[in-house]
């Protein structure tokens, strides 16, 4: 199957996808990505869709933001943040995720990187860039997959159920403003730096010790949502 093709996409994002490539920037973005596909360019992930194939619109609780895909081999898998659960090496910002969760929640730090487990619970991992050249980060940025992705915020925000959104980092935070703007219920908006080792520990609001996860499922709770089980392995109570 054409991995750009919409076909087996989830009606209520497929509507979405269809309508931005009937435009002329959505048919110029997919004849870029033809052209470099045909020059022999590695673009990743193989499935840039995934994470709208795992989860309706009408069922997204959270939305965690990234920038685009990682760009190393056998990394991406088109939710972001997450990578394939055979991958044993991490990346350094899903190492520093699963530090936070770690803290938050008095449980082992997670070595398995497959996020598909917390969409198929309702969380969002959306890039800004859904196509990233191997060795070339932002490589695709600004050439319409932005355009596409705040569209399908918006859908998100269409449905009026309680939704919190975690922007990590100066381009995510820039979102914050469209959330407000067209939000239909009521939304909860948690801000850090981003997970980056870069970043992660420094002013103005560490990643390490932002609580958002916490903040998060206490939140969802309040407005009558279950939920997340983000740590995937809980501590057993001590017997003495």
């Amino acid at each position: 199957m054409d991995r750009f093709s919409t076909a087996q996409l989830p009606v209520g994002w497929k509507t979405v996808f269809e309508e931005f490539f009937e435009n002329a920037q959505g048919k110029a973005l997919l004849q870029f990505l033809s052209e470099r596909v045909a020059a022999g360019a590695v673009v990743y992930p193989p499935d840039p869709y995934r994470a709208f194939r795992l989860i309706e619109p009408s069922d997204v609780r959270v939305v965690i933001l990234g920038q685009d895909p990682y760009h190393g081999p056998g990394q991406a898998m088109g939710l972001a943040f997450s990578v394939p659960r055979e991958l044993k090496k991490l990346p350094p910002s899903l190492k520093n995720i699963f530090k936070e969760i770690a803290l938050e929640f008095n449980a082992p730090v997670q070595t398995e990187g497959d996020l598909s487990v917390w969409a198929r619970q309702g969380v969002l991992l959306i890039n800004s860039s859904l196509t990233v050249e191997q060795g070339k980060p932002l490589a695709h940025a600004g050439l319409g997959w932005e355009e596409l992705t705040d569209r399908l915020m918006l859908r998100v925000l269409e449905e009026k159920n309680p939704t919190v959104f975690m922007l990590w980092g100066a381009w995510a935070q820039k979102k914050a403003c469209l959330i407000k703007e067209h939000k239909a219920s009521e939304v909860l908006i948690l801000q850090a730096n981003h997970p980056s080792p870069l970043s992660a520990r420094r002013p103005p609001v560490p990643f390490i010790g932002c609580g958002h996860f916490k903040k998060a499922n206490d939140w969802l709770e309040k407005h009558g949502e279950k939920p997340v089980s983000w740590s995937q392995r809980p501590v057993q109570p001590q017997l003495f």
